[in-house]
């Protein structure tokens, strides 16, 4: 009897070695190596998914390309995220922590594309569960298929059949293929599946959304291999203290991977966001200090957020830093330039920061609202409900400029602000076309006396 061929994987990124390493020498993670029966030598070739359609190379001029090549959904959240719609014989990776609404949202994707032909696949559910949900949701459509199966070889003897549209996989954990010996969710089948299941999008031109769960460490589960062998990796996140899901994408191999996408979770699903700076301003009792609006772009998107800022004396001997939804090293850094560059004493202090809604920014234009948010709550001055502010803050203390300005000036027009705060760089503006009042400022010592006095 031929020898089983035994492999050894690492658990944090996939990297593959022949014996049993303490080491991973591919990401340095330390005892992160598990052993994995692959196939037998006994057993027959791999065979996956098999197409009539046979590959020849063919000139690049004689490839045709049309716009209908995308499926656009009627969900404009998802449509924006991945670029203007799904691509045929695409691979989509939808990521998530467990309870935070994949599944919901893969079946209201299903559910409400009525004329698609879908394809729902659920390896974690049985039919009258799926169907449980889809009464919860109050969407029906002739057009959505369901099948509970985890084995890849019986699924794609459905394709044939059903000749679905777009296919969604729930999940890839628990799908198993035959060609190997290990158990559903090992790093071994996740790679084989999704081969699998690659080959068979590109093959039939049928896009693929499959579905993966979320480590303790936030990353997804196994499979960093996975992300190089998909086109697009969207991550569906959120703070369970908050009805509002983001969906953000982290890789796009045929879009931009700054779009975000806003949902509000309900009891009947989850609801598309039109106007999210409208949620992430939230309402509040006149005079209160330490508060600032921040003008931010996500993507092609305008968005005007709430930062919530709170600065009290420490009384623990060290002062503490805490930052939401905000990176803490540059919270550090700001707080380093307004003791240097404008003579606050803060190195004493407990500085906590929190912006609205739950959403995490990384553009660095909301540097100004921070800091004037921070000096507004040290100060105990309230800042005018009606100011926003759109501006980097540099080492130096200048207020430097920052791209789309234009684009955040008209969404805090629209939404009724009286004045914005942006750098004096920002050159060509014309504030003559513009119904809200622009404050160009160089430095924040002078934002600061423009406020405050």
């Amino acid at each position: 009897m031929a020898k089983t061929k035994v492999a050894y994987f690492c658990k944090n990124c996939g990297h593959e070695a022949p014996k049993w390493l303490g080491k991973c020498p591919s990401c340095g993670e330390w005892n992160s190596f598990t052993e994995e029966v692959l196939q037998k030598a006994t057993e027959s070739k791999q065979q996956g998914y098999s197409s009539t359609k046979k590959a020849k190379p063919i000139h690049i001029s004689e490839v045709t390309s049309s716009n209908e090549e995308r499926l656009v959904f009627s969900d404009l959240e998802i449509n924006r995220v991945l670029g203007g719609g799904l691509v045929k014989g695409s691979l989509i990776l939808l990521g998530g922590e467990p309870g935070i609404g994949k599944s919901t949202l893969s079946l209201q994707l299903a559910l409400k594309n009525k004329g698609m032909k879908f394809l729902y696949i659920s390896g974690e559910e049985s039919e009258q569960q799926i169907k449980m949900r889809a009464e919860r949701i109050g969407i029906e459509n002739e057009d959505c298929y369901l099948l509970s199966e985890t084995a890849t070889q019986k699924i794609f003897g459905f394709i044939d059949q059903v000749q679905p549209d777009v296919m969604v996989i729930d999940s890839i954990q628990t799908l198993h293929s035959p060609y190997i010996e290990s158990a559903p969710g090992s790093i071994s089948q996740i790679r084989t599946c999704a081969a699998e299941l690659m080959k068979m999008a590109k093959e039939s031109n049928i896009p693929v959304i499959i579905i993966g769960h979320i480590t303790k460490e936030g990353t997804l589960a196994g499979p960093k291999v996975l992300e190089h062998m998909v086109d697009a990796v969207l991550q569906f996140e959120g703070d369970r203290n908050y009805v509002y899901r983001l969906l953000r994408s982290t890789k796009n191999r045929f879009g931009s991977t700054h779009e975000l996408g806003i949902y509000e979770m309900r009891e009947s699903g989850l609801r598309e966001v039109a106007n999210p700076s409208e949620i992430l301003i939230n309402d509040r009792e006149q005079g209160l200090s330490g508060v600032a609006i921040a003008a931010t772009v996500e993507g092609i998107r305008p968005l005007l957020i709430e930062v919530q800022a709170l600065v009290s004396s420490a009384v623990y001997g060290n002062p503490q830093r805490s930052a939401t939804g905000f990176d803490l090293r540059r919270l550090n850094m700001l707080l380093a330039v307004l003791e240097k560059r404008c003579g606050f004493k803060l190195g004493q202090k407990d500085v906590f920061l929190n912006l609205a809604g739950g959403i995490r920014i990384d553009d660095p234009s909301i540097d100004l609202a921070v800091a004037i948010s921070i000096l507004s709550s040290y100060m105990d001055m309230e800042v005018n409900s009606g100011f926003c502010f759109a501006a980097e803050v540099g080492l130096s203390g200048e207020i430097r400029s920052v791209a789309r300005v234009e684009q955040r000036i008209q969404e805090a027009e629209k939404l009724g602000f009286k004045k914005i705060f942006i750098s004096s760089y920002n050159k060509g503006i014309d504030a003559s076309k513009y119904g809200i009042q622009i404050e160009k400022a160089g430095a924040i010592d002078q934002v600061f006396r423009k406020l405050f006095g």
